[in-house]
C-alpha cells in the first residue's frame, strides 16, 4: 500500500450530544460513572493475553481499483519462531517464494513491534477519558463521543478528527470505535486527505476482549495529480485459545 504506512488502521459519521455547553454537577457525576466503565473496559482489553490466541486474518485492499486479498493464520504454539502461515494469496495457494517473503515480512514486523501477534492498537492512546461525552445511554449499549489525536496523521490533523465509542452494557466491553475527519488535512508533504473513516470492532470470548475487524476508507490527493482512493479491511476469525507457548518447541 502506498499511503497506509503512516496509518495503522477508518465511516463517515456525525456525532451529536445531548448536552449543552454548561453541565450540572449531577451530569458530571453521570458522565464520570460511564468514564469509569470505559476505563475498566480498556484495562480488560490490555490484560487479554492476545499472543496466546490463534486466529485467521483475512485481508482485503482496494487501491484505486487494484484489489489484493489474502488469508493468514497465526498459531503461537505451532512454532514460536515462525507462528505465521500464508494460507492464500488472491484466492490461490501461495508459492514457496511467496511464503518465504511473507514469513520474512512478519519477522521484521515482530522485531519492530515486539511480541503479541498482529495486534498493535493502543486504546489509551486513542481514547482520552477526560474528554468523553455521553451521546446515548440505552439498556444494551452506551455511545460516547471524543476528540481524536493521532500523532501518525501529522500536526495538521489536530482538531479535525472525531471518535465515537460503542460500549456493550451486557457484556461490559468496548464493541466498536469509529473515527472520522471533519475537515481536510495533510498527513505528509504533498498529500491531502478529504475523507477518512476508521472502524475498529471487537468481540468478547469468555473474559477475553479481542479484535474482530479493522476497516479503513480514505480519499484524497497526492502530489496534486494523483488520486487517493483506498479501502482496506482486516477481519479476525476462528479464535482458539492455545495457552502460553512451550519454548522447548523452538529448540
Amino acid at each position: 500500500m502506498r499511503y497506509r504506512y503512516w496509518l495503522t488502521l477508518t465511516l463517515p459519521m456525525f456525532i451529536t450530544t445531548a448536552y449543552s455547553t454548561e453541565t450540572t454537577s449531577s451530569e458530571q457525576e453521570f458522565e464520570q460513572k460511564f468514564e469509569q466503565k470505559i476505563e475498566q473496559a480498556i484495562v480488560e482489553f490490555e490484560q487479554t493475553p492476545r499472543e496466546y490466541w490463534s486466529y485467521h486474518l483475512s485481508r482485503y485492499e482496494n487501491e484505486e481499483g487494484d484489489i489484493t486479498q489474502s488469508i493468514e493464520r497465526y498459531t503461537p504454539a505451532a512454532d514460536i519462531d515462525n507462528p505465521w502461515v500464508l494460507v492464500s494469496a488472491n484466492g490461490k495457494v501461495p508459492t514457496a517464494k511467496e511464503q518465504e517473503k511473507f514469513v520474512k515480512t512478519k519477522r521484521k514486523q515482530a522485531e519492530s513491534k515486539g511480541s503479541g501477534g498482529n495486534f498493535s492498537l493502543k486504546l489509551r492512546e486513542l481514547i482520552n477519558l477526560d474528554e468523553l461525552q455521553l451521546v446515548t445511554n440505552e439498556e444494551s449499549l452506551i455511545i460516547m463521543s471524543f476528540p481524536v489525536q493521532l500523532a501518525r496523521l501529522g500536526d495538521d490533523a489536530a482538531g479535525k478528527l472525531q471518535g465515537r465509542l460503542t460500549y456493550n452494557q451486557q457484556e461490559q466491553f468496548i464493541e466498536e470505535i469509529m473515527i472520522v475527519n471533519s475537515a481536510e488535512f495533510s498527513p505528509m508533504f504533498s498529500a491531502s486527505i478529504s475523507e477518512l473513516t476508521l472502524t475498529f470492532s471487537f468481540i468478547k470470548i469468555d473474559s477475553a476482549v479481542l479484535p474482530h475487524q479493522h476497516k479503513m476508507d480514505m480519499k484524497g490527493r497526492f502530489a496534486l495529480f494523483s488520486e487517493i482512493d483506498e479501502t482496506s479491511t482486516d477481519t479476525y476469525s476462528d479464535y482458539q485459545y492455545t495457552g502460553k507457548p512451550d519454548k522447548s518447541l523452538s529448540k
